[in-house]
């Protein structure tokens, strides 16, 4: 009987299931493919952990979950897709010496064993927000974030590219829920801005946008990838721009809608989950042995893989210091129009 590849899943956003992940499907089929293929000549396990993790749970239900992993032998552990909790992970994943992929937007989430598929980014939206609205000649920015750590850090780095491209921030505005949308929109207002910016994890974005359009202001507004949870949903999102992660015209991930046909119903985690199996699998096949070490080794030597995020040319890989799964113009900028999106280059 041959060695059995132990992989954690672990899920931030449950505190029990039974083994749906998002994402699994994905995994599982990816590994299918290499495994009839002869490259993963081992059976591969998934071993599932739960913890509600933050903003909504705690972080010691993320301790917990990962350290029921790391007792129960895993070589590689996949998750969690939050950033908060991918912050909490990723020192113990340093201390087990245990190599964990999350798919979350943390950059400072990345270490030695510790890899990130890119889900978003909270050092770069903010660099393709600004860079955005220079080139649409908006030169007057309010912005609004909420209180996350998410907010705040892209708040950080939106703050210091708009220094590096003369964007003038005029106002910035915390806003915490709806019933402060109407005062912190007058203060905005007061300032005379031709462009604004929501950064945060999606929550206050609703309010903000109905009550813009309440006072009949016409300008430019664009946010982070908060833009892909389905916002379009409502009116209120009509016209925003938002940073997201796929493309039509990327042919991997044309040809995957193409394979997929209806059963594509949500066309970013489509896209990711796509991403993620590949890497997971490939990662498993080119490991020189199964132990924690070795698939350290094999994720390392992934490398130009097609993506299906991002524009066309986006590649998938890792390597010795590389931590970042996604290489070239992973990120896009999208709009709402009457409840369909579009993608604007």
């Amino acid at each position: 009987m041959p060695a059995t590849v132990r992989v954690g899943v672990l899920n931030d956003m449950a505190d029990s299931g039974p083994g749906s992940e998002a994402m699994m499907d994905w995994i599982e089929r990816e590994v299918a493919i290499l495994r009839d293929r002869g490259l993963i000549p081992y059976p591969v396990e998934f071993v599932h952990a739960y913890g509600l993790g933050l903003p909504s749970g705690t972080a010691e239900a993320i301790e917990n979950a990962y350290h029921e992993l790391v007792q129960q032998d895993v070589v590689l552990v996949v998750g969690p897709g939050v950033s908060d909790n991918a912050l909490i992970v990723a020192p113990l994943a340093e201390r087990a010496r245990l190599p964990t992929l999350h798919w979350s937007g943390a950059e400072r989430a990345r270490g030695r064993y510790t890899f990130q598929l890119q889900g978003g980014s909270h050092e770069e939206e903010p660099l393709v927000i600004a860079r955005h609205l220079a080139g649409l000649g908006s030169g007057r920015v309010a912005v609004v974030h909420d209180g996350s750590p998410v907010g705040m850090r892209l708040l950080t780095t939106l703050v210091a590219e708009a220094s590096m491209l003369g964007l003038e921030i005029l106002a910035r505005e915390a806003l915490a829920g709806p019933g402060e949308a109407e005062q912190v929109v007058a203060r905005l207002m007061a300032a005379g801005p031709d462009g604004a910016v929501f950064l945060g994890v999606g929550a206050s974005f609703e309010p903000l946008a109905q009550e813009l359009r309440h006072v009949g202001w016409e300008g430019q507004g664009i946010t982070n990838s908060a833009g892909m949870a389905g916002l379009g949903g409502t009116s209120a999102a009509d016209g925003w721009s938002y940073v997201a992660m796929h493309s039509e015209a990327n042919e991997t991930f044309r040809r995957l809608c193409s394979d997929a046909g209806a059963q594509i119903t949500n066309a970013s985690l489509c896209a990711r989950g796509h991403d993620l199996g590949r890497l997971v699998a490939q990662g498993i096949a080119r490991a020189p042995d199964i132990s924690r070490e070795g698939l350290r080794l094999g994720l390392e030597q992934v490398k130009w893989l097609p993506a299906a995020q991002g524009e066309e040319g986006t590649l998938l890989g890792f390597g010795n210091q590389d931590r970042g799964a996604l290489h070239g113009r992973y990120l896009v900028i999208r709009q709402w129009q009457n409840g369909e999106n579009r993608s604007i280059g």
